[in-house]
């Protein structure tokens, strides 16, 4: 739902002109409007607003279904240098006028858009960081289970576009091809840790960005696993090593190759299971510069 461009009486002096220097105005109800006065220290603030605002957040799944997420929001605009402060409620309004329908990723510029034109700003940010729950069958049992994933949607809109970016972690599986070249007998693994930051040209669901996630490491994890799944895992992470520099090259290449990424920033970190450090990679890269 997009919000009306008319602003309630309480701000009315914000489109009908600047309020006399240091004089807060008053609203139809004769309460006087602090945040309104001009300021004449002179100085613009680039982000001001809310920020760590605990909230249910209802999301729309890629199988037409819908869950329910805790979501961590801030949600800020830049405030110019002759205004003294911004409205804090009118972010949650929006929050709150947004909140009737489950979200997917392409309503985020919308909300933030609208949080724009409700603040009466020339640029608006949105940052909302969320657990979102994916059911996996188990590879052989068919087992089902919930696994967790760490997503955040974070936009910024100005008088021009609406910049819109989705990151996703995943974790999954690597195992040392030198280890496995090396050793009479076994191969160290261990779980890793696989994000991407993508800007898109079109509609991706956080599904999507899983799946590529997972196909880039050496065996996707599971929330349950049986005897005869944990043996179907193992072995094939055995026969597809690959060190983190496999796993972030295998994934840019994939995101190179999908045409509704135009930028992208990837990273994967192996928490070694035989070394007191982590192995760490990552790569930018923006497809729109090619």
């Amino acid at each position: 739902m997009e919000l009306p461009l008319t602003c309630s009486t309480d701000c009315q002096h914000e489109i009908s002109g600047k309020p006399a220097a240091g004089k807060p105005t008053t609203n139809a109800a004769g309460m006087i409007d602090v945040q309104g006065a001009a300021d004449d220290r002179m100085v613009a603030i680039d982000r001001v607003g809310v920020k760590e605002v605990v909230y249910p957040m209802r999301l729309a799944t890629r199988d037409g279904g819908e869950q329910t997420a805790v979501a961590t929001i801030s949600m800020y605009v830049g405030l110019p240098q002759e205004k003294k402060g911004t409205h804090m409620s009118r972010f949650l309004e929006v929050l709150n006028d947004h909140s009737c329908k489950p979200f997917c990723p392409e309503d985020i510029p919308r909300i933030t858009k609208a949080i724009k034109e409700r603040l009466h700003a020339s640029e608006a940010h949105f940052e909302a960081s969320f657990t979102y729950f994916i059911e996996k069958s188990a590879p052989v049992t068919g087992q089902k289970g919930l696994m967790n994933y760490e997503v955040t949607f974070a936009c910024t809109a100005d008088e021009k576009r609406e910049d819109f970016v989705m990151t996703v972690a995943a974790p999954a599986t690597s195992l040392c091809p030198c280890s496995k070249e090396i050793s009479e007998y076994g191969a160290h693994n261990q779980r890793c840790r696989i994000e991407a930051a993508v800007r898109t040209c079109e509609m991706m669901w956080i599904e999507d960005l899983v799946e590529l996630l997972e196909s880039a490491a050496s065996h996707p994890v599971y929330a349950v696993l049986k005897r005869p799944d944990e043996k179907y895992v193992t072995e094939k992470a055995f026969e597809n090593p690959k060190f983190v520099e496999d796993i972030i090259r295998d994934l840019a290449i994939t995101l190179n190759g999908d045409d509704r990424v135009v930028q992208y920033a990837i990273s994967s970190e192996n928490f070694e299971s035989i070394h007191s450090h982590n192995a760490y990679a990552e790569i930018e890269r923006d497809k729109r510069e090619e």
